[in-house]
């Protein structure tokens, strides 16, 4: 979306605090022993408390159409994205990479936010070095965002930091507009040329989200017909933020 108005500002900034604040508390939870049963209890009940709507639950994103059962993505170790472990009675164990996307509507307008961590101790230097590359690639691909630049700006300056890192990362999923939806347009690549791709628009409201994966990136959608996992087996990190472009740069949405 555009946002066009004060309104829309304020509750873009209102909803990305909020939801920030949520994330943050959730992955906190991450640690060996937890049931993720109860991350997604305590996530549905935030959201509940805070009067706004759960922006996954219910909406049409399996291979057949079906749609999302959980409040939140939860995707554990080779799971890239879309991971409904949360519905499970898993429990986090010594060493999982696990990653948490959310989003929330918060008075009528969408934002959505994704972190990545490992519970407990790493099990191996690669695994620490996934997951501060995908942070690495987050924020260079958040500086690329100007107005007036394009969407390869920024699929350029994610590639670099897969290419500086040796990870790979799947070409099938990507960012994307964010606001008035959950998602639209546009397309927002973590790979691309400069110069090329949509223009990045005053006041355009995007969701930046680099995955990178330990191995060749290729993926396959899981039985469930919701999980993204990788083909290899290799493990998977995922970073999101929801931006808003201004002439200054892009300004992070949802931090708090």
């Amino acid at each position: 979306m555009i946002a066009k108005t004060a309104e829309d500002l304020q509750t873009l900034r209102e909803g990305g605090r909020r939801l920030a604040r949520h994330v943050s508390t959730l992955i906190e939870m991450v640690q060996p022993g937890v049931d993720v049963r109860d991350i997604e209890s305590l996530a549905r009940d935030m959201v509940a408390q805070d009067g706004d709507e759960l922006a996954f639950f219910g909406y049409p994103s399996g291979k057949r159409g079906e749609r999302y059962p959980t409040a939140i993505c939860l995707s554990i170790n080779d799971a890239i994205v879309h991971g409904i472990q949360s519905q499970t009675d898993y429990v986090i164990q010594e060493g999982d990479v696990v990653s948490i996307d959310f989003g929330i509507k918060h008075k009528g307008l969408y934002t959505d936010h994704a972190k990545t961590v490992i519970a407990g101790s790493p099990l191996n230097a690669a695994d620490e070095r996934l997951v501060r590359g995908t942070y690495e690639a987050l924020a260079v691909g958040i500086a690329a965002a100007r107005e007036g630049g394009r969407t390869g700006d920024i699929g350029a300056a994610v590639e670099a930091i897969a290419q500086k890192y040796g990870f790979g990362f799947p070409r099938d999923l990507a960012g994307h507009g964010v606001g008035r939806a959950l998602h639209e347009e546009p397309h927002v690549p973590n790979y691309g040329t400069k110069g090329t791709g949509a223009l990045l628009e005053h006041h355009l409201v995007i969701a930046i989200e680099p995955m990178m994966t330990l191995g060749t990136g290729n993926l396959y959608v899981d039985k469930d017909n919701f999980t993204y996992r990788t083909k290899d087996g290799s493990r998977a990190a995922h970073a999101e933020h929801t931006v808003i472009i201004t002439p200054e740069g892009a300004e992070i949405l949802t931090k708090e």
